[in-house]
């Protein structure tokens, strides 16, 4: 799956942040409601608007995020 054809970033919206598309729903947003222990199920529950593949995106958008950060040591 490729995120890019769910999650988009328009600064007119939540000042920027990437959203699941046609929605005010932040990727943030649902990837810390995955983290407090929600299930995919509960998700879509809550949030009839969203799709499986929504939540899918927000993960590989997470991680593909993550995997381009770069840290450096500071020196002490």
């Amino acid at each position: 799956m490729k995120w890019h054809d769910r999650i988009v970033i328009d600064p007119a919206i939540l000042v920027g942040k990437p959203i699941i598309e046609g929605t005010r729903l932040a990727v943030e947003f649902l990837v810390g409601l995955l983290a407090e222990g929600w299930t995919h199920e509960e998700v879509l529950s809550n949030y009839p608007q969203l799709i499986e593949e929504d939540i899918q995106a927000a993960l590989h958008y997470a991680a593909e995020t993550l995997q381009r950060e770069r840290v450096y040591p500071l020196a002490v």
